[in-house]
């Protein structure tokens, strides 16, 4: 049978088997054909690459373009794609997700893409010692930056910077150093620093001796011809640099500031701008994730090329990393032409744009396929929801539950619904996807977990109290989930969202 559109199979569990099929069949127009297959196991989430490659035969399919496995599934799909000879991709993590994934919106984006460099400045580096230093490049690093920027304090000695940047270089760091002392930029320059913030127009002169790039700055604070006249000097010249217009912070000239670099991109439509935004970041109340965003937003308008970055505030702790997803983002839906919605979450770190995927009734529909004593726990508009074979319970703070569950007897499974009841409880106070077993997603605030989907999760604790009087005391348990899991193994298994494809 030969099919106009693209043939998908999507493999699935039991309990999410009606809900993924009312899904795909809402998509309209859908870009696809489709099957569903329920592969013999109650939680799509527990899938694994080795479960599919003992219970998929070549002729189960043969007619399927593609084969689409939940989001969580674990495993080597590479692997499979080669066994069979057909394409396996993971969805998303959560079947309610599925328009949006093929496309009812867009292609899942790509953010691979950024033109934006990220300076992370360690401003006190005089007083810092080279282990400590290194430390804290290497994490700036991982959050995204391309250069470790050392600042330099006024009047503090600095007499290891000479090390301290060539420590640097020796492990591969790009590093600028940043002072308004010729003698530090200098000495940096000499070392192998490969920018030097930042030059004026009595300075410039220092571009002619050493090979490091220089960030132009006006002469004095706002005079925005002074920085034109020393940009055009050093493109006579034909040598590289960065012009900054200075951003300053709120009520001390920030809406002029902004109108500065828009004049300066005006006059100056080829050259490399650097916005430093820690003067926004560092002296403003607000949590930074979206001061970042609309800075920027833009910095991409006026093709800004370089930002400096810093976090010395303590609720500026997670800047760099901010920084990095805003100018993904900005780049994809630049590119896009398209509003920045939808191509990633990574700066909505207080709240989801769809917090809650499932309704009330859909949950209470799903509680009464599941036939075993382990809870499960969804969070709806309504509020908590936790249920097993023993009935259907809901609240809107953790306490209220604690008399409807029966484990007064059973202190390690109290515990673990007690963490996990209060997780849901902050989701749904503030608006956040809710997704049991799993931390919440606080975006770029902390760093990216080291998820592997090649290796199947380790269990949870949502162990019956009845299975677990047969394990040695103080056994922590951790099974492997295969194509030969019996009923104890599935009762034995954190239940993971039964939401999921």
């Amino acid at each position: 049978m030969t099919h106009p559109l693209e043939h998908l199979l999507f493999l699935t569990g039991r309990l999410a088997e009606p809900g993924l099929r009312k899904i795909l069949a809402s998509i309209e127009p859908c870009p696809f054909t489709w099957e569903v297959r329920e592969i013999g196991l109650q939680v799509a989430g527990l899938m694994t690459a080795e479960m599919l490659k003992r219970r998929l035969k070549p002729e189960h399919i043969e007619s399927f373009d593609r084969i689409i496995v939940p989001g969580r599934c674990r495993g080597d799909l590479d692997a499979l794609a080669t066994q069979f000879g057909k394409a396996f991709e993971r969805g998303p993590d959560e079947m309610k997700d599925l328009p949006r994934y093929f496309g009812r919106g867009r292609a899942p984006a790509d953010l691979s893409r950024q033109d934006v460099m990220i300076f992370a400045e360690i401003v006190d580096a005089p007083q810092s010692s080279l282990e400590k230093i290194l430390e804290r490049a290497r994490g700036y690093r991982r959050d995204g930056a391309d250069v470790i920027d050392i600042g330099c304090l006024p009047d503090t000695p600095f007499p290891q910077l000479e090390e301290i940047v060539s420590a640097l270089k020796q492990e591969g760091f790009r590093v600028s150093v940043d002072s308004l002392e010729v003698k530090d930029l200098r000495r940096g320059a000499m070392a192998g620093a490969d920018y030097l913030l930042s030059l004026h127009e009595d300075t410039l002169w220092l571009a002619d001796e050493v090979d490091a790039i220089p960030i132009l700055i006006p002469k004095n604070h706002g005079d925005l011809d002074s920085l034109i006249r020393s940009a055009q000097i050093l493109t006579e010249k034909g040598k590289p640099f960065f012009v900054d217009a200075i951003l300053d912070p709120i009520h001390f000239g920030f809406t002029d500031s902004i109108v500065r670099f828009q004049k300066l991109r005006a006059a100056l439509p080829d050259a490399r701008i650097m916005m430093g935004v820690g003067n926004l970041t560092e002296l403003t109340d607000a949590d930074t994730a979206g001061i970042n965003a609309i800075l920027f937003g833009i910095i991409s308008e006026l093709r800004i090329n370089a930002v400096l970055a810093t976090e010395v505030s303590p609720h500026c702790k997670s800047a760099v990393r901010e920084a990095d997803a805003a100018r993904r983002m900005m780049f994809a839906a630049r590119e896009e032409g398209a509003l920045p919605r939808d191509f990633s979450d990574s700066l909505l770190m207080l709240r989801s744009r769809r917090p809650f995927p499932d309704t009330p009734e859909e949950i209470v529909a799903m509680s009464e396929f599941v036939k075993d004593p382990n809870f499960r726990i969804q969070v709806s508009r309504d509020g908590i929801h936790a249920y097993n074979r023993d009935g259907f319970r809901s609240a809107q703070e953790p306490y209220a539950f604690w008399p409807q569950l029966g484990l007064e007897n059973d202190a390690s499974h109290a515990f673990y619904m007690g963490v996990e009841l209060a997780r849901a409880h902050h989701a749904w106070l503030l608006g956040k996807r809710y997704e049991q077993d799993e931390d919440l997603n606080w975006g770029a605030g902390l760093p990216p977990a080291d998820e592997n989907k090649l290796k199947q999760k380790a269990e949870g604790l949502t162990l019956t109290h009845q299975l677990r009087e047969k394990l040695p005391h103080g056994a922590e348990v951790r099974r492997e989930i295969d194509s030969n899991s019996s009923a104890e193994n599935e009762a034995l298994n954190t239940s993971k969202n039964e939401q999921a494809t």
